[in-house]
Parts: C-alpha cells; sequence; structure tokens
C-alpha cells in the first residue's frame, strides 16, 4: 500500500466538489489536404456546394449535444470550449476552405441518453453535421437515429464500438486501449502479474469499454482479476464498493467514472484509510482536483491514463499551436484535458468539411463521401494520429500517455510516460 493522507471530513469533501464545478463553470470560456492540419489552404480552389440542411450557401453549421448543466458538465463545458477555440482559428483565417464560417449549435443533454434524442432531433435539420456528442450512453442512443438519417457525428466518448460505424468520427485511442497500456505500465513499473489487481466501474456501457480493455490485458498480460466493483453514476455512498475492495485486499484498482463520482470516490477511500493505486480512465481526472486538502491523497496514489503530452509543452508542435490559439480566443482557460479533446476533435470535423467542399457536396451524403475520403487524421501530438478511410480501414492509436498527479504542474498532471503503446494494445483488435 502507499503512503496513506489522513481521512478527510465530509465537508472539505463537499468543498472539493464544489471546487470543481466552479473549475467547470470557468472552462466553458469567454464566449486538399486529408490531414487534421486544417487551416484552410489560401491557393485552394474549392468546389460550389449548394446549400443543403445546416448550410445556407455562406455558413456551415454544426451541432454540439453535450452536458451544459448537470454534474457531466464538468466534462461538456471545457470540452465545448476547444471545439469553440479551434472553430474560431478556421474563421480567422476565412472559415472552411478559406470561405465558409463554420457555426456552432448548442444543445444540453446533461449527460442523459433521452435527452440526447430529444436534442438531436430538435437540431438535426439546422446543421450538416455534428461536431461532439458527449458520453457513451448517449452516443449508444443516438447511433440508430444517425444511421437512420444518414447523419455524421464525432463521439466524445473513446469506446471501440465506434471503429467501424459510418456515421462516427472518433478520435483518439479507445477506453479499451487506454486500460491496455495502464495495465501494461503497472506491471512493468509497479506491481507484477501476482498483484492483486481489480477495477471499480460505472455500471453501464461507458464502465464496459473500461473493462473489456482490463480483461483483454489479463489475458495478454498473465493476470487476473480479482474484484470488479459496480456503482450507478451519480452515487452518494461508496462504502460498500470500497469495502468490498479492501477487504479483498486489492493493490491495484482500474477505475471507471466521471469526475463528480471520482471525487466521491477517492474522498471516500482516503476517509476508509484505503490507499491502493488507483489507475483512471482518462475522462475520471479533473484539474481541480491538484488542489486542496485531496492533493495529496492523489498525488501519492493516484495514475490517469490519457493520451497526448503535459498541458504547455511546447516542444509538441499541436500543443504550442492549440496554446497559441487558447490565449488568443479564450483567454480566461485554464489547463484541462478536455478542452484538449475538444480541439482535437474539431480538427478531424474541419478535416472532413474541408474535404466536403473540394468535393462540392455538404449534403448528409456529402459529408460521408469526403470522410471516406480521408486517408489519415493528424493532431501533431496533441492525439494519436488515425489512420483513416472507410470503417473497415480505420486503425485507431494504440498509444496511451500516464500521468501522475502533480499541482505545480498546469493540469495538475505530470508525464510519468507519453505516448506508449504496449504490445498488448498493439494486439487487441477492433471487430
Amino acid at each position: 500500500m502507499h503512503q496513506l493522507t489522513r481521512s478527510l471530513p465530509g465537508r472539505l469533501l463537499a468543498a472539493m466538489f464544489a471546487l470543481a464545478l466552479l473549475a467547470a463553470a470557468c472552462g466553458n470560456g469567454d464566449d486538399g489536404d486529408d490531414t487534421t492540419q486544417a487551416t484552410p489552404s489560401p491557393d485552394a480552389t474549392p468546389g460550389e456546394p449548394e446549400p443543403v440542411p445546416g448550410f445556407d450557401g455562406t455558413t456551415i453549421r454544426v451541432g454540439v449535444v453535450t452536458p451544459l448543466s448537470g454534474p457531466a458538465a464538468i466534462i461538456g463545458l471545457p470540452l465545448t470550449a476547444g471545439n469553440r477555440v479551434w472553430f474560431e482559428h478556421v474563421n480567422a483565417q476565412g472559415g472552411i476552405a478559406g470561405r465558409y464560417r463554420i457555426e456552432m449549435v448548442e444543445a444540453d443533454n446533461q449527460y442523459i441518453a433521452d435527452e440526447t434524442i430529444t436534442q438531436y432531433n430538435r437540431i438535426k435539420s439546422d446543421v450538416v453535421m455534428f461536431a461532439q456528442i458527449l458520453g457513451t450512453p448517449p452516443t449508444q442512443a443516438v447511433l440508430p437515429l444517425l444511421r437512420q438519417d444518414n447523419i455524421v457525428a464525432s463521439p466524445a466518448s473513446l469506446d471501440a464500438d465506434w471503429v467501424r460505424e459510418q456515421n462516427l468520427l472518433p478520435i483518439g485511442g479507445p477506453y479499451q486501449i487506454q486500460m491496455i497500456n495502464g495495465a501494461d505500465y503497472y506491471l512493468r513499473t509497479e506491481g507484477s502479474t501476482d498483484s492483486v489487481i481489480c477495477a471499480m466501474i460505472q455500471d453501464d456501457p461507458y464502465g464496459a469499454a473500461g473493462l473489456e480493455g482490463l480483461e483483454f490485458a489479463a489475458g495478454e498480460l498473465g493476470f487476473e482479476i480479482t474484484t470488479v466493483a459496480r456503482y450507478t453514476a451519480g452515487d452518494q455512498d461508496f462504502t460498500g464498493q470500497l469495502s468490498q475492495l479492501r477487504d479483498n485486499n486489492c493493490e491495484a484498482v482500474f477505475l471507471v467514472a466521471i469526475p463528480s463520482d471520482s471525487v466521491r470516490i477517492w474522498g471516500a477511500a482516503a476517509t476508509l484509510g484505503y490507499a491502493p493505486r488507483w489507475l483512471g480512465q482518462s475522462p475520471t481526472w479533473l484539474t481541480a482536483f491538484a488542489g486542496g486538502d485531496l492533493a495529496p491523497y492523489l498525488e501519492e496514489n493516484l495514475w490517469i491514463i490519457a493520451e497526448g503530452a503535459e498541458w504547455g509543452d511546447e516542444s509538441v508542435p499541436g500543443m504550442a499551436e492549440m496554446i497559441e490559439h487558447q490565449e488568443q480566443y479564450a483567454p480566461d482557460q485554464e489547463p484541462d484535458i478536455y478542452f484538449v479533446f475538444g480541439y482535437a476533435q474539431a480538427r478531424a470535423v474541419t478535416a472532413v468539411l474541408e474535404r466536403a467542399v473540394e468535393l462540392g457536396d455538404l449534403s448528409r451524403e456529402g459529408i460521408i463521401a469526403a470522410m471516406n475520403d480521408l486517408d489519415r487524421l493528424e493532431f501533431e501530438g496533441l492525439s494519436g494520429d488515425y489512420p483513416w478511410g472507410p470503417p473497415e480501414e480505420r486503425d485507431p492509436p494504440r498509444e496511451s500517455s500516464i500521468f501522475g498527479v502533480n499541482a505545480d504542474r498546469p493540469a495538475g498532471l505530470e508525464g510519468l510516460e507519453i505516448n506508449f503503446a504496449s504490445d498488448a494494445a498493439r494486439a487487441f483488435e477492433f471487430d
């Protein structure tokens, strides 16, 4: 077990959660290439797409369905701010193909699957595609409608199930890859195949994706998953699950949660005097967690599995460019991993729209044809490069980065190993 920070009174946990929500609110900000290096070339000679739903001949509108309120807004707000900053940069260059401004049409799904369907139906006729739909359960809920309506959406979710879907534009290494690389890193640096390795997961498709990766890693790397504790998103009491993990002597716990739950889980663990090695899937983290009384516990016991570089590492070209744009268009934006994802996601959307304009067709069929015509999505180190094409040819990134908690770093995270791909991750196959 790791060094244990003394238990935290309940009022301090409440203060941490309030701080997380405040940070999310601040995170909203003040309002021919076949890669995502997509600032339009002034020499490009695009086609003349006809007006279609979401395009009036002048402005291209894209939808964003994300939690702008409720507990998951701590992810949705900065992620949407990242979308917005990239699109503002594109518009400053004249827009898509240097000619057509891009505009976001935002809708609040509150991280509720049924509300996602409602908001999707409300705005689908006003957009050419969806630049963001946040959440694994919301994406699953709306996917049949995307297929039926022949509309493309970029999921702010890293489930491996999205890879082969014609109507989805995923980016990044899937959750399964994160868990596989996280297990590889743990075994190489701290644990062994004899360690008592466990999981605590949100009991829904998001949690199932992480568990699938950990189960694959167990088979490839030769360890056993001793205990899987499950909880429902929004639960207030995790004593039962944490007692189960502690009583089974779990030395490493792979956690799948969103920040509003993870902060309560870690706070309750500290109160119980339970300090395993926590390995959190990327959406468990919020920058605000690096401050306050819980920080020493997290610095000692938590690793975050994500991808890309540390915030502000300008030796990474994509990060240097992002920081320049953030300072210009959202100077009040705090360092935040979800902002980075949203910014990278908007780069991919821009690549699709650029190609659609080159092909002279921004219709729903034209968007799909353009997406399938891309060879590769590149992110210059912000995310793993993604060999692209029709769904059967897509090959997701296999890289992940491991971060430790360090309050002195801009996003509260310090890179321990950056953008590595384990042999087990390379062996994972996408159906």
